[in-house]
């Protein structure tokens, strides 16, 4: 049986991944958004602030023996490295980078036991290539692909895979949140996008779907772009 956990599913491309894999085993979110989370209709949820109190969620995944664990949960800040307080650095690398490695060093314990498991990291375009004035969220999210590497090797023998997939511009909230805080308009920046449009969520949660299933067992330690072209258009 596949018990899944999906971090930062309140909303956006999280939310978008916890409907999409709702059917495929016991479902588990986390996220802030209390009324948010009980929309889903998972088995369970846990509410939890990755920047603060990520223990809560490890005991939650020992609890429910989680052999799916959806990193999904981020955050974003745009400006200049010398205007960011230590607050703020601290803080997104927690939810970013400290958290999932947290996550999943308490869900690893029952997939090796059970010698299965699949973790799926939600990085970044911005980690792969590097964005001007947002050098904590790049940093963070390529902090991810070198821990895919590192455990995809580690766990290999366990059957346990470890991915990340690497989004560009997303039409969710935090995608235009994000254009708000930049120096371009929506219309500049799909400009530079080959494709000439934002990914929709629900690509990346199909991708998912794919990594979870048994078809994909060989895919192990990727950083995988779903960027409409960004990353090789530039």
């Amino acid at each position: 049986m596949l018990n899944i956990l999906v971090t930062g599913a309140s909303k956006g491309i999280g939310k978008n991944i916890a409907e999409e894999l709702k059917n495929m085993g016991n479902l588990y979110v986390t996220g802030r958004n209390e009324e948010a989370l009980k929309s889903i209709g998972a088995k369970d949820y846990c509410i939890a602030d990755l920047s603060k109190n990520p223990e809560v969620l490890g005991d939650f995944i020992q609890k429910n023996s989680i052999n799916i664990l959806i990193n999904n949960a981020g955050e974003y800040i745009y400006g200049g490295i010398e205007t960011m307080t230590y607050q703020q650095i601290e803080n997104l690398h927690n939810t970013n980078l400290i958290s999932p490695i947290y996550l999943i060093s308490k869900a690893v314990p029952y997939m090796k036991e059970k010698r299965f498991g699949r973790i799926i990291n939600i990085g970044s375009i911005s980690g792969v290539m590097g964005e001007a004035n947002a050098s904590l969220y790049s940093s963070s999210k390529a902090g991810l692909l070198g821990l895919t590497k590192a455990l995809a090797l580690e766990l290999a023998e366990f059957n346990i895979t470890v991915n990340t997939i690497n989004p560009g511009w997303v039409d969710t909230e935090l995608g235009n949140d994000s254009i708000e805080q930049s120096e371009f308009s929506k219309e500049e920046i799909i400009e530079c996008i080959p494709q000439r449009r934002f990914v929709q969520p629900k690509e990346i949660s199909k991708l998912i779907r794919y990594l979870i299933s048994e078809d994909a067992k060989g895919i192990t330690g990727q950083g995988i772009n779903i960027c409409a072209g960004l990353s090789v258009g530039i």
